[in-house]
Parts: structure tokens; C-alpha cells; sequence
């Protein structure tokens, strides 16, 4: 069962302060690629990214990839 399957409502994006950078981090997630293919592209390190990722997950209330891209597709964000 994962976060998102429970009766906690989901947060909306307009009600959690996202840096920039974990906005895009969390859209990427939802794209089929690794943390190695979202540091390339943001020209940044995969630790970078991971620290993003689990930065906006503490965020957002989420501890899976699954769980967060869940959050994205129904949180609004874009």
C-alpha cells in the first residue's frame, strides 16, 4: 500500500513551497528516465539530484518514486 492509496488527502502544489529546481525534478520523475539521465540534462551531479528528490519528497509526503509521481499527476503541478 503505498502513501497515496490511504484516506491522507492529497497536498496540492499550490500549498507546498517548491524550489524551482524540485519542481522540475519532481516533473521529471514522471518521465521514464534514471536520476543519471535527470543530472545530465540539469547539468548538475546525481547526488544533486537525489538530495533534490528526497528534499521534495519530505515535501510533499511521499517516500517512492511511484508515490511522487502519483503526487504530480494529481496535485496539479505543471
Amino acid at each position: 500500500m503505498t502513501m497515496l492509496d490511504t484516506d491522507r488527502p492529497t497536498i496540492a502544489a499550490a500549498d507546498v513551497h517548491l524550489t524551482g529546481r524540485e519542481r522540475v525534478v519532481l516533473l521529471e520523475l514522471a518521465e521514464d528516465v534514471t536520476l543519471e539521465e535527470i543530472a545530465a540534462r540539469l547539468w548538475v551531479t546525481r547526488n544533486t539530484v537525489k538530495t533534490q528528490v528526497r528534499t521534495a519528497y519530505r515535501k510533499i509526503g511521499v517516500s517512492t518514486r511511484a508515490d511522487a509521481v502519483a503526487w504530480v499527476r494529481t496535485s496539479g503541478l505543471r
